[in-house]
C-alpha cells in the first residue's frame, strides 16, 4: 500500500465559521461570558456571536473564515451600536495586521481560542442595553426551550 504525500497547509481545508465560533463561545463561556450564536439585531443585521458578561456587558464577535469573507465584510461598523465591545474571531494563519484598530481580535480553532487585542470599551446607553439584554434573555429562553421541544416553533419575539 502507497502511503499518501503529505499536505502541503496552503492546501489544508480551511476552518469553517462555525468551528471557528464554538472554539471563540467555549473562550467566552471561561471568561464569564453567556454567549449566544447567530443572533439578530433590530437594524436586520444578524452578529455571529452576541455575549452577555456578568455585569451586564454586551460583546459582539464577528467570525471571519478567510480573508475573502473579513474584505467583503462592509456591515461590521453597524454593530457597534448593540454592544459595548466589539471583537474579530480569525483562524491562526489569518493576517491579523488587516484587523481594525478600534476592533477586538480573537485566535480560534474548534477547540478553544486566545484573546489577543481587547476591544475599546464603547459603553452603550442604558435604554439600549436593556433592549439588547431583554432580547437575548428572549431568545435564548426560546432557544433552550426548542432544545428540550423540537416540535416548538421558530423565534417569533420582535
Amino acid at each position: 500500500m502507497v502511503n499518501p504525500a503529505p499536505v502541503p497547509p496552503e492546501a489544508a481545508e480551511p476552518l469553517t465559521a462555525p468551528l471557528l465560533a464554538r472554539g471563540v463561545c467555549r473562550e467566552l463561556q471561561q471568561r464569564g461570558y453567556a454567549s449566544l450564536p447567530e443572533f439578530a439585531l433590530a437594524n436586520g443585521r444578524r452578529a455571529d456571536i452576541m455575549a452577555l458578561g456578568r455585569a451586564g456587558e454586551l460583546a459582539i464577535v464577528e467570525v471571519k473564515s478567510s480573508l475573502a469573507d473579513f474584505r467583503a465584510d462592509r456591515k461590521w461598523p453597524e454593530y457597534w451600536e448593540f454592544c459595548d465591545r466589539f471583537y474579530f474571531a480569525v483562524a491562526a494563519d489569518f493576517p491579523r495586521h488587516l484587523i481594525p484598530a478600534e476592533c477586538g481580535l480573537i485566535v480560534a480553532d474548534p477547540f478553544g481560542a486566545a484573546l489577543l487585542n481587547e476591544s475599546p470599551l464603547r459603553p452603550l446607553n442604558a435604554a439600549r442595553r436593556r433592549a439588547v439584554t431583554l432580547r437575548f434573555a428572549l431568545v435564548g429562553a426560546q432557544r433552550l426551550r426548542r432544545t428540550l421541544d423540537p416540535g416548538a416553533g421558530e423565534e417569533t419575539l420582535f
